[in-house]
């Protein structure tokens, strides 16, 4: 079994610092969906391009949704025929276009 590399104690400090930010950013974009500031579309778009959002469970995104829950979004993604552990960068056109039509944005 590989073992992990081995780190400074500098590098481990400031790899933990960003794991850190990473999960806030995540918690607050899934926040921000849910109260509406930010639709699933913005989301999508944003995936190429951002990091953060790009590694985000797709679940996890459709689950902050408001007015869905966990059952609703596995049972849409299992339709759709999305794996449970796509994240959002791999979601493809196809894919996100019977997103938008199953999770339409609200106004």
């Amino acid at each position: 079994m590989p073992q992990p590399p081995s780190l400074t104690p500098e590098q481990r400090a400031e790899n933990l610092a960003k794991a850190a930010r990473v999960r806030r950013e995540r918690a607050e974009l899934k926040d921000k969906l849910k109260m509406g500031l930010v639709t699933l579309p913005d989301l999508l778009d944003q995936a190429g391009s951002d990091d953060v959002v790009g590694k985000m469970k797709l679940v996890a995104v459709l689950e902050s949704l408001p007015g869905v829950g966990k059952v609703k979004a596995r049972r849409t993604m299992e339709e759709i025929g999305i794996s449970e552990t796509r994240r959002m960068k791999g979601v493809g056109a196809q894919q996100r276009a019977k997103l938008l039509e199953a999770f339409p944005p609200r106004s």
